[in-house]
């Protein structure tokens, strides 16, 4: 069974926008993954089809209504769909690796992108939704969001790499930042390539990777090591 991702959204035009070009529009022609998008006005009711309403308790914006959102979420992943449902939300826990992992390895997605203040909790509690976040920052809304999370993931289905190696000592996969690339020319505007690096001693050469990756991690993301995520 190929990935299967399916995003309910209110601008599913959106869609595959950056997923269908590159790596990830090329698996997605080849049937290697399948994304379907739901309009989730699609499930209000009434002569203005009103997804949001005013928050309870007074503020400012709107909040996307659950009863509308529940009817969305029901027609897209009825009873027995093994599929992870994930909220796009700032307040979520952070996407890692390892979670894209995970799902890269599952059926797929159920992602619901979320628009105005946020989504009314009854909701995300009802109906299981696991809320994701991509940074501490805030979008206009779930969108662009769904799109990295699915890029990530994507990229890890078998086949999609031309070399499967490629993404073994990458960022984040052992828990140390990457060490740093280089190439052609040998000599760049008076900077050369690290003399390890034409040696032939793979053993030095990667020695000297985890060295540089090591170092990099300790000056830009300390709290990688702090945590003791490296292996």
């Amino acid at each position: 069974m190929s990935f299967h991702a399916t995003v309910l959204t209110l601008y599913p035009e959106m869609f595959p926008g950056p997923l269908g070009l590159s790596l990830a529009g090329k698996a997605l022609e080849a049937g290697t993954w399948a994304l379907e998008t739901a309009q989730i006005r699609d499930f209000a009711t009434g002569r203005h089809r009103n997804v949001d309403d005013t928050p309870a308790g007074g503020g400012a914006g709107m909040v996307m209504r659950a009863d509308v959102l529940a009817r969305a979420i029901d027609a897209a992943s009825p009873e027995g769909d093994p599929r992870p449902r994930l909220l796009m939300s700032p307040r979520g826990r952070p996407l890692t690796q390892a979670r894209v992992r995970e799902l890269a390895v599952g059926p797929g997605a159920v992602i619901v992108c979320g628009r105005f203040e946020g989504v009314d909790q009854r909701v995300i509690e009802a109906r299981g939704l696991e809320e994701v976040s991509i940074g501490d920052y805030i979008l206009s809304g779930g969108e662009p969001a769904a799109q990295v999370l699915l890029d990530a993931v994507v990229r890890l289905l078998p086949g999609v790499m031309g070399n499967e190696a490629s993404g073994e000592e990458e960022s984040f996969e052992n828990g140390l930042l990457e060490h740093p690339h280089y190439t052609r020319p040998a000599d760049w505007e008076g900077r050369t390539i690290p003399e390890v690096l034409t040696s032939g001693n793979h053993a030095m050469i990667a020695k000297w990777r985890r060295e540089q990756a090591e170092k990099l991690t300790h000056e830009r993301r300390p709290d990688l090591l702090a945590t003791g995520k490296t292996k």
